[in-house]
């Protein structure tokens, strides 16, 4: 695996441009990456491991393979930081998102967590107004009304459906848009091994404490090696997303991300055996049209801001 942030420059097609076969496969493996990362996780947990070990192990993993892979002992610039103070509550969000995720996957079914997730698209946009300034328009605030009521179906309040794991999800989906929100406000400042490599450090060091105090030896050989490979697959998704948007631009990449309920309730039916019920399905159905109607309509916001900054 090539370092992630190297020379060659993202490539910025134009919309007209077919999006290359290639871009595809990598944009399809990176969510299969992810849905690998939290099948991982919910078999652990499920099997009797504190939430937080799981997650120490995790990022201690993308730790020690990422500082290996950007050969941390010969580039000062991974250690450079322009804005600490973001840097490190970007690195305090991120090991709580997954926290917040892997309890939730201690009782939920995959398709449910994934689509609850995937309202983070909504509310980056909600929040990207009073946050950065980037205030959505009437459309997309129609859009994320109708993507909550999707989330709505899905948790189903007032039911026997709704739970504490439904809590912790959409606590993982809320923290997570932050998360997007500071890496958007630092990608501008800092370079991207230093985002990548710190956001793996702080949560390492963060959780190391109840980490230590709750976690066990592994039962086995094969969760020893499964609690390994957690960071493997986190750190993969994030390589193979960096590789499809050279080969694509953002606006592109970025619907595949709902290819991950595909992945996710295809691994919990032959993993776990669970069947998302329809209610379920139709949440996730809503959330994603609404997130699709967003992404488009901030692809022609910047097509047209584009357009008149060439004069045209």
């Amino acid at each position: 695996m090539d370092p992630i942030p190297d020379s060659r420059p993202a490539r910025h097609d134009v919309d007209r441009e077919a999006m290359p076969a290639a871009a595809m496969v990598l944009a399809l493996c990176t969510f299969m990456f992810f849905a690998a990362l939290d099948t991982g996780a919910k078999y652990l947990v499920t099997a009797g491991y504190a939430a937080v070990f799981v997650v120490w192990c995790r990022f201690l993993s993308h730790s020690v393979i990422s500082f290996v892979i950007f050969q941390g002992w010969r580039q000062a610039d991974m250690y450079r930081m322009q804005n600490r103070p973001l840097q490190i509550l970007r690195g305090m969000l991120l090991p709580l998102t997954t926290l917040f995720n892997f309890l939730a996957l201690r009782e939920l079914q995959l398709a449910q967590t994934v689509s609850i997730f995937l309202s983070v698209p909504m509310i980056v946009t909600a929040l990207a107004g009073p946050l950065l300034g980037e205030w959505a328009g009437p459309r997309r605030w129609a859009a994320i009304m109708v993507g909550f009521i999707g989330v709505l179906i899905v948790v189903r309040p007032g039911t026997d459906v709704f739970s504490y794991s439904i809590i912790w999800s959409i606590m993982a989906a809320i923290t997570h848009s932050l998360y997007s929100i500071v890496t958007r406000k630092l990608a501008m400042q800092e370079n991207q091994m230093s985002l990548v490599f710190y956001s793996s450090i702080f949560a390492t060091v963060l959780m190391a404490p109840p980490a230590l105090i709750y976690g066990q030896m592994p039962n086995s050989v094969f969760e020893f090696a499964l609690l390994a490979c957690l960071g493997v697959f986190g750190l993969s998704g994030h390589a193979l997303l960096v590789k499809a948007s050279r080969l694509a631009s953002a606006s592109k990449v970025a619907p595949f991300i709902y290819s991950q309920i595909l992945w996710m309730t295809a691994l919990g039916y032959l993993v776990f055996g669970d069947v998302p019920d329809l209610w379920t399905m139709v949440g996730a159905a809503v959330i994603c049209l609404s997130g699709f109607y967003i992404m488009n309509r901030e692809r022609q916001i910047a097509r047209r801001a584009r357009l008149l900054a060439a004069g045209r």
